[in-house]
């Protein structure tokens, strides 16, 4: 069924499935949970976990915490749409060993209340302020419509906790960032924000950097999260390219067998025939015969070649009545647990954030979303724990460039967008990283496995602590953040720095396409650049040790993965320490694990090893075309960066870089010196 040639996983991670991240405690809390309820008495608390971790009733205890001991007035939770208004129902939280129930008042739970944002769901919660009712669910767009209707001054004294945080934007066109800025300003409430990705697809940063330092972050990682699965032990994500309509491939992905979510494409997209209608009717017919609709649910009914009937629910059509009996049937709690209730489900705009099917082993999408949160959103669906459910994928189909200008052009960049998507997860999965610059002092820490022989003082080790899933890096010349803020982008925002790095357009072009491309205008010149750009309040010294600390984040990964897919047979995964293993053997395998051997590898090499597996060579070659086409000379501001970098090399080195050095990255910044000289004299800076 499945063409394993053209599918090539870009990541396969896989975990020891310990059973932790389930366990819950005598208060009836999970791991996660226990963490972010030890912070309850921040005024400010940003609560960074994947889907599935239990977020939701994280804020309950804490806000539960905050109305009976912290002397708050309210809570009003915000939503981004109304169905995940559900996640804040009613819960009996005492009967697990809390001391206290969660309930709302099935008037205060606006998302399932009738009326526009801006209607009467407002004036409700305009008459919650002034009543004696302590919990509120409402969208993000009814409480911004309430915050420009009654004022900032109105939620004195009460939590706002924002859920899907990544919606907020520090964008001044975003009425919600703009909102929690003024709310923050003022002082007087407190804020709890959750988010599975507090990266944004479009880069903007979430939150002013001012109001960011105010927040005290839990951070709970997939690695934590997979690894302390019960059933759950490896998760494949990766991109399958095709030519001709979808519909006529797709079974080259599907696996009938396999509950599916599939994400056919945006109208808009290149992908789409325009006809999303005639697009379900195509996959239904591609996967066997119709026998009809279940009257019960409104799924179709379709005999499949091996005579199983399957039950796909098509959340596509636009009939209101058809679409909300689907939509209901797949949210019926009664059947939440039986894995035969439906097979697969085809959506376009539905099923992704906040949607609970546990049963869903593969995530497969059409044509590339319109950013990386809602690939990680999407993905997310797949990632629930379910017995008898040991390996889940998210693959995501992208047509082949064809021979007009135009759509390679287009397609050239959507294929960059889903190499970016991959790059980002395979950070994302991976465990923590703690880099320590190697010098004459180190010393092993309590708690880390340096592995065979354990910890060598006369080398750079590699210790990884298999409770907490976080690695314990040495490297030499590394240099270390001295701000506060630079520790905690380092602790903290590393994939935050990647994600804004791997979907840098000239960055992902070159690093893949650019054949002369010396990798340290990458790793130094266009990161280091980026990282100005997005930590302009970071003194110079501290922006260089988040660029070290991101750049070594993103290589190892890069270099370990190597050898995680390289592990297990046909259908066996790779062993859950495969990339603790790689990064290991990376750091044996050198000479020595210095910044400067880092800087040196380019970031995107193993990607492209990647796309040369997948893509046809006809079709490589005319992105490698369309990307050569547009290549330039150094701009003033690249110039200028590289000037920088060569006046740092005479400090270390007592000469200037030689044009005619034969190491290419010594006469890359010769050559940028040279140019900035003559930009300079032309007049090309302020």
């Amino acid at each position: 069924m499945i063409d394993e040639k053209k599918i090539v996983p870009s990541v396969s991670v896989s975990y020891a499935r310990n059973g932790s991240s389930t366990k819950a405690n005598a208060l009836g809390m999970r791991p996660m949970q226990e963490r972010a309820y030890e912070k309850r008495g921040e005024q400010y608390l940003l609560i960074k976990s994947p889907p599935a971790s239990g977020k939701s009733r994280a804020l309950m205890f804490i806000a539960l915490d905050k109305l009976t001991n912290q002397g708050l007035k309210q809570a009003i939770i915000v939503v981004p749409e109304k169905s995940i208004g559900a996640s804040f129902n009613d819960e009996p939280l005492s009967k697990f060993g809390f001391w206290a129930d969660w309930t709302v008042e099935p008037k205060w739970n606006l998302c399932n209340a009738p009326g526009s944002d801006n209607g009467g769901k407002v004036n409700s919660l305009g008459v919650f302020l002034e009543g004696d009712d302590t919990v509120l669910v409402c969208t993000h767009a009814t409480f911004r419509f309430a915050v420009e209707k009654f004022g900032i001054e109105k939620f004195d004294d009460r939590l706002i906790a924002v859920d899907e945080f990544h919606h907020v934007s520090a964008d001044p066109e975003s009425r919600l960032g703009q909102h929690l800025g003024q709310l923050i300003a003022r002082d007087k409430v407190h804020i709890v924000a959750m988010t599975g990705s507090y990266f944004r697809g479009d880069a903007v940063p979430v939150l002013a950097p001012q109001d960011e330092e105010k927040f005290d972050t839990v951070t709970y990682t997939y690695y934590e999260q997979l690894n302390g699965y019960e059933y759950l032990k490896s998760l494949d994500i990766g991109y399958f390219f095709y030519s001709g309509p979808y519909a006529d491939d797709i079974l080259r992905v599907l696996d009938p067998a396999e509950k599916t979510i599939i994400h056919i494409p945006s109208v808009n997209s290149r992908e789409s025939t325009k006809d999303k209608i005639r697009e379900v009717e195509h996959i239904i017919e591609e996967l066997g015969a119709w026998q009809g609709t279940d009257p019960a649910t409104g799924f179709q009914l379709v005999k499949a070649k091996d005579a199983r009937v399957l039950r796909i629910a098509d959340l596509v059509d636009d009939d209101p009545a058809k679409r909300d009996k689907v939509s209901a049937a797949l949210k019926d709690p009664g059947q939440k647990n039986n894995r035969d209730h439906v097979d697969i489900i085809i959506a376009l705009g539905m099923a992704k954030e906040g949607f609970d099917w546990i049963w869903c082993e593969h995530a497969l999408t059409v044509g590339y979303r319109s950013s990386l949160t809602e690939i990680v959103q999407i993905i997310g669906r797949a990632t629930r724990d379910a017995p008898g459910k040991t390996r889940a994928r998210f693959t995501n189909l992208i047509a082949e460039p064809d021979a007009s200008e135009e759509a390679v052009t287009e397609a050239v960049n959507d294929t960059l967008k889903a190499i970016a998507a991959s790059l980002l997860m395979e950070q994302v999965l991976a465990p923590r990283f703690e880099f320590k610059p190697k010098n004459p002092t180190s010393g092993p820490t309590p708690g880390f496995n340096y592995g065979e022989g354990g910890y060598d003082p006369n080398k750079c080790n590699v210790g990884f602590n298999e409770n907490t899933g976080e690695f314990q890096i040495e490297i030499k010349g590394l240099a270390e953040p001295t701000s506060k803020e630079g520790q905690r982008i380092c602790r903290e925002d590393l994939n935050e720095v990647i994600a804004a790095f791997v979907q840098d357009k000239t960055a992902i072009e070159r690093g893949l396409f650019d054949e002369e491309l010396v990798p340290e205008e990458l790793t130094q010149v266009r990161l280091g650049k980026i990282i100005k750009d997005k930590y302009p309040g970071l003194g110079e010294e501290d922006q260089e040790a988040v660029r070290q600390h991101a750049i070594a984040a993103l290589n190892l990964t890069q270099q370990a993965k190597q050898i995680a897919l390289g592990g297990g047979g046909d259908n066996e995964p790779p062993s859950n320490t495969a990339l603790i293993d790689g990064v290991r053997k990376f750091a044996m395998d050198v000479r020595e694990l210095d910044i400067d051997l880092i800087d040196r590898i380019n970031p995107f090499g193993e990607a492209y090893a990647i796309l040369a597996k997948t893509m046809s060579e006809d079709s490589l070659k005319q992105v490698a075309a369309a990307i050569a086409g547009k290549r330039t000379s150094l701009t003033p501001e690249e110039a200028k960066e590289l000037a920088v970098r060569a006046v740092k090399f005479k400090k270390e080195r007592g000469r200037l870089p030689s044009i005619s050095s034969t190491d290419a990255w010594e006469k890359r910044m010769a050559e940028g010196a040279a140019a900035f000289v003559r930009y300079k004299d032309e007049g090309r800076y302020e």
